[in-house]
């Protein structure tokens, strides 16, 4: 590798911070999750230590001439392709990947660079030039996974520009409808399917608001991201039902002015409205963290920037108590919301950072991500410098020569900190499987799970691990009720033998998957009647919930056409 000329002091400074070493390629894809871990296809813990190689997404600004590059973000041009392709090679870069200890890289990608068929030249690699971004993408996905690191296709923009601020990406259809987006996202999901080292969806990049609108999570409407994540979701199981699939919360809500309603609802709202897929083991939820942001605040200066504290103006414990809030409760275990928590964005200054506020955030945010085995990925792995000079926040930056300069070289202040986030002690190796907890959100569970619990209002459920099923019967009437257990109800009764598995729009779903036959009958039209088990399912609602060990085999309502009884059946 090519490095510039450094001192004989800062030279005696790398020696003294040792380098993390990449791990072994011991893992074999694909990747599912078990409880809150990412386990590989043998069961053992996988780990995402990544980093986000951007460029493919956009570099440039929105404004001016697009081919000069004081007109992209930090005078990085990236011609719709990963970053410092130009200056050096896939080889080269990647092996900077190993050498920092990484074993997985988000990849971002634009919709826009997907369809572009203009050629890109300049590139280090001779066989790349001429080709269209979405070809030059092909072969870094190819040559990442031969190098045995993890890829997370991560659909950061719409349009190929430098993210995030009104700037017409807002939404995954804020510059397109849905459909196209899933349509795009079943592409790529097909494209990548034959790669067991393609590991995930990273299904969009900070959803936040437009001049007008509000994204929202669990409305219904055409800005309801849980809504569209969902589908997507669905479809990207359809096609290529290896991949993780990773839903970032709600990045921004509000107009960021004191006096208005503002705020980072992040994965806040997973509490009480979650995912469910119909392969559930494969659900990552994900969150960003930046210390000139905060819970309330935008991360701007001047127009746009308010009163309230960014995330590195609060103390050690008010910090840990935000973070827990906006996502890391996601790894509570036994939750209708439990899942592996992947921070895929967090990062800072790195020799050019004078803030001494920015640098204590970042000490103490590495501090949580140990304390928790948290899975992350910084931003970005790749950056531009000129005599070492310029954007410093990229791990390694190479300047238009080709010499490169790292973490590692020793004068970069976030070394040791980097070094003891890529060698912290965390779970490893064989990771049991538990019992899995997930909403009822159509009409049927997951075809591994058993319904348990129905709301007495909002169409609400709640499914737990059970037999494995396929067969079912749809049940709208009386005919396999035996004794009146709920009088002046109208009931809805399994047929003996099956449990079940699904409730919607007065149907009860039953599968051929149950024994015994000791009944009981739980009420809770006047309150919730449950075990303290999968968390609040139905927020705001009047619940009920057999015990684990039980199945429904049976609900009742009035006439008011309000669950207000189960038959429960162990």
């Amino acid at each position: 590798m090519n490095i510039t000329r450094v001192s004989a002091t800062l030279l005696l400074a790398a020696s003294l911070v040792a380098p993390a070493q990449a791990e072994p390629a011991s893992w074999t894809g694909p990747l599912s999750t078990r409880g809150r871990w990412i386990v590989d296809a043998h069961g053992d813990r996988f780990k995402l230590k990544s980093g986000n190689w951007h460029g493919a997404s956009g570099t440039w600004n929105g404004s001016g001439d697009i081919n000069d590059p004081a007109n992209h973000h930090a005078g990085e041009k990236a011609d719709q392709v990963p970053l410092g392709l130009d200056r050096a090679s896939m080889q080269q870069i990647i092996s900077g990947f190993k050498e920092i200890g990484v074993n997985s890289v988000r990849l971002p990608f634009s919709n826009q660079m997907i369809k572009d068929t203009n050629p890109v030249h300049g590139l280090k690699d001779a066989q790349l030039n001429g080709k269209r971004p979405l070809e030059i993408y092909d072969a870094v996905v190819a040559e990442l996974t031969r190098n045995d690191l993890a890829v997370i296709l991560n659909n950061h923009t719409t349009t190929s520009r430098w993210c995030c601020g009104v700037d017409g990406n807002e939404r995954w259809n804020t510059s397109q409808s849905t459909d196209q987006w899933i349509n795009d996202w079943a592409f790529m999901a097909n494209r990548y399917k034959d790669d067991k080292r393609v590991v995930g969806a990273d299904l969009y990049n900070e959803v936040r608001r437009n001049v007008w609108d509000d994204p929202n999570w669990g409305w219904g409407n055409d800005h309801d991201w849980h809504k569209a994540s969902q589908q997507a979701a669905d479809r990207i199981q359809q096609t290529a039902p290896d991949l993780l699939v990773i839903v970032e919360g709600i990045n921004w809500t509000g107009i960021p002015v004191d006096g208005f309603a503002h705020g980072r609802p992040t994965l806040e709202p997973v509490r009480f409205l979650s995912h469910t897929l119909a392969n559930p083991g494969k659900l990552v939820y994900s969150a960003h963290f930046y210390g000139y942001t905060g819970p309330n605040h935008s991360g701007a200066t001047g127009i746009g920037e308010t009163t309230d504290p960014r995330y590195q103006d609060l103390s050690p414990q008010e910090l840990t108590d935000v973070l827990q809030r906006q996502a890391f409760y996601i790894t509570e275990a036994q939750k209708h919301f439990t899942a592996p928590l992947w921070i895929s964005e967090f990062g800072v200054g790195g020799i050019d950072e004078s803030n001494q506020k920015a640098r204590d955030w970042f000490e103490r945010f590495v501090d949580q991500l140990i304390a928790k085995d948290t899975d992350f990925a910084y931003w970005p792995l790749v950056g531009f410098h000129t005599n070492r000079t310029g954007n410093s926040w990229a791990l390694l930056r190479w300047d238009a020569n080709g010499n490169r300069i790292s973490v590692h070289d020793g004068d970069d202040w976030r070394a040791p900190a980097w070094n003891r986030l890529i060698s912290a002690p965390g779970r490893t190796g064989q990771i049991p499987r538990e019992t899995r907890w997930n909403m009822l959100l159509k009409e049927s569970c997951p075809q591994n799970e058993k319904l348990v619990g129905i709301s007495h209002t909002g169409n609400r459920g709640v499914c737990v691990s059970g037999p494995q099923w396929s067969n079912t019967t749809r049940v709208t009437n009386e005919q396999h009720v035996t004794t009146d257990w709920a009088v002046g109800y109208t009931k809805l009764q399994c047929p003996q033998g099956n449990a079940a598995v699904g409730y919607a729009n007065f149907t009860l779903v039953c599968a051929p998957v149950a024994t015994g036959t000791t009944t009981r009958v739980l009420w809770f039209d006047r309150g919730d009647n449950r075990p303290d088990q999968g968390g609040d399912w139905a927020n705001g609602h009047y619940k009920g919930q057999c015990a684990q060990d039980e199945h429904i085999a049976g609900v009742a309502y009035n006439w008011r056409r309000t669950p207000d009884a189960l038959l429960c059946r162990k």
